[in-house]
């Protein structure tokens, strides 16, 4: 079974046991997180697809290491007009290993309960 999450502005197809780098969350290392923007879980059949999230659905990790990316270089130059500009950027990331894909979110009694007095 696979998920798709989205997080930093970007999305991410994930499996469980799988280590992946996103963008920087808030966190220390071995704290637990949750994905609530899924887009897509399952495989085959058994898959749901979410307008544009899944309801309910959720994917949970532990933050590995808070780290940074390599260094991407950025040289501006105009031809014979003596004009160069050096930039450099290292994008801040989190490593998180993904330990379950839940595809539905099992309701709280208290939940049940509420929605039971809502209907009455």
């Amino acid at each position: 079974m696979y998920a798709i999450i989205k997080t930093g502005g970007k999305q991410y197809r994930v499996t469980e046991g799988e280590t992946i780098e996103v963008e920087r969350l808030a966190g220390d290392v071995g704290q637990e997180v949750e994905f609530h923007d899924v887009l897509f879980v399952g495989e085959g059949e058994d898959s749901h697809i979410g307008g544009p999230a899944v309801e309910g659905a959720r994917v949970v990790g532990t933050i590995l290491a808070q780290k940074r990316g390599a260094k991407v270089l950025v040289f501006k130059f105009k031809k014979r007009k003596m004009y160069r500009k050096m930039r450099g950027h290292r994008q801040e990331l989190t490593a998180i290993k993904v330990s379950a894909i839940e595809p539905k979110a099992k309701k709280s009694r208290a939940h049940k309960k509420e929605k039971g007095a809502e209907e009455e």
